[in-house]
């Protein structure tokens, strides 16, 4: 059995999605590496990250009715997981929302299945944490229930104070986070592959500055 998080991230490394180097965080922070889920951007790539988000949800055991996506990233996720989960035989309902609400045939800003019961929240990263606040508030006021926040990345790293964005979004709502893969498992990567040998030292020295447990 292959560690699918490690699967992952060699995946994402093969992308281009993510890279070694120097790059400025949007906090202004020097980064040894840079994660952009939005260079999945194909049908093959798409297609093998809905597999790997499908294989942490089923993982983590959390439990959920359906799958809601954040505009805009979040929609495709939303409905690519959806098709995943029901290809392991997990088959639920998925929702969106529109950025601005429409004012005529059915109107609103939620588009597919009605929220109903325990909604897991799909997104590409939490960086502010911005859109899960702005989901847990639209799916409450449905009258359903947040379950959960599904992602690609957890950079475990510190946000305005000693909280990742991760944490503080857990803390806040009390909502299990569940990240395909995090800063540790890109850690296990360096070591385990000396061909990345040269940024093992730099992910160390930033995951000591800036990390969270």
């Amino acid at each position: 059995m292959t560690d699918f998080r490690q699967d992952f991230l060699k995946f994402s490394l093969a992308q281009n999605v993510l890279k070694f180097g120097e790059f400025t965080t949007k906090a202004g922070r020097q980064s040894p590496y840079f994660f952009n889920a939005g260079l999945f951007n194909d049908g093959l790539s798409t297609l093998q990250l809905a597999k790997f988000y499908a294989q942490s949800i089923i993982e983590s055991g959390i439990g959920f009715d359906m799958l809601f996506g954040p505009a805009y990233k979040g929609i495709i996720l939303a409905a690519a997981t959806a098709m995943m989960l029901a290809e392991k035989g997990v088959n639920v309902p998925f929702a969106y929302n529109r950025k601005e609400a429409k004012d005529h045939g059915e109107g609103g800003v939620l588009v597919g299945a009605p929220l109903k019961g325990r909604v897991l929240i799909i997104d590409d990263v939490i960086s502010a944490g911005t859109s899960v606040r702005e989901s847990i508030k639209l799916i409450e006021a449905e009258g359903a229930t947040p379950a959960g926040v599904a992602i690609a990345l957890d950079r475990m790293e510190k946000g305005t104070g000693e909280l990742s964005a991760v944490q503080e979004v857990e803390k806040q709502y009390g909502l299990p986070v569940i990240p395909i893969a995090n800063l540790n498992d890109l850690f296990t990567l360096l070591q385990n592959n000396p061909e990345f040998g040269q940024f093992l030292e730099p992910v160390r020295a930033y995951r000591r500055q800036y990390g969270v447990e």
